[in-house]
């Protein structure tokens, strides 16, 4: 069996994303953030969308361009304090924010890209992160159901990917991007270099090319990389 070639060029990999979706965008600072299919976002212009991403970036850093341009109507996500921008745009109601605790939002994506429904967790009783959440019992003590989260779409970056979309990562640029890889309808993957099917050792594989839908090659690599560029 021949295994398809997912190689797409990003502006025809993002048109799919419509206005109103829900896109996991992975990242942890910049490691492991897509920058260029960010961009490739702004300019095909889908609005009201639901962002999820651990967190703002920085100003005129990925998510950030997203934010500025409009097109962001509810981001979830543990942490905005690197950027003063998205902050304003939270305090002044133009979108909606919902926050998590870092392992707590890991673990709803996890549990959506495994298909389980909700996870149990005593962190954050007793605080502005338990409020609309269900609580339960569980051998006497209490604990919040913490609902799955799924996504039309997962934005994601690899330092290597083959034609068929197994992809691997480098160090901690891994950090969200497996699960939202498993959490998503339809995944775009970014990756600095693109190789032969087979190119990849099998033990080198972090998320296997059934998870994901398109590739596209980066090539030379912009400055809002220059933090993981080796």
């Amino acid at each position: 069996m021949r295994l398809p070639d997912k190689r797409c060029d990003m502006a025809a990999a993002v048109a799919h994303i419509k206005d109103g979706d829900t896109v996991m965008v992975g990242g942890f600072g910049v490691p492991g953030t897509p920058m260029a299919l960010i961009h490739a976002l702004v300019d095909h212009g889908a609005r009201d969308l639901t962002l999820i991403k651990n967190d703002a970036n920085e100003p005129g850093m990925g998510i950030d361009h997203l934010l500025q341009s409009g097109q962001v109507a509810r981001l979830i996500t543990t942490h905005l304090g690197l950027n003063s921008h998205a902050i304003d745009l939270m305090n002044s109601g133009r979108i909606k924010v919902e926050f998590n605790a870092q392992g707590i939002l890991a673990e709803r994506i996890r549990a959506g890209g495994a298909g389980i429904g909700a996870v149990l967790s005593d962190i954050g009783i007793g605080t502005e992160l338990a409020d609309g959440k269900q609580l339960v019992e569980v051998d006497g003590k209490p604990h919040l159901v913490e609902t799955a989260l799924h996504a039309d779409f997962a934005l994601i970056h690899a330092g290597r990917a083959d034609t068929f979309g197994n992809l691997a990562y480098v160090a901690t640029a891994r950090n969200f991007n497996p699960l939202m890889a498993m959490a998503a309808t339809r995944v775009i993957a970014e990756a600095e270099t693109v190789t032969p099917l087979g190119a990849l050792d099998a033990d080198a594989v972090h998320t296997s090319g059934v998870f994901v839908d398109h590739v596209t090659e980066l090539g030379a690599l912009s400055k809002e990389y220059a933090v993981v560029q080796r």
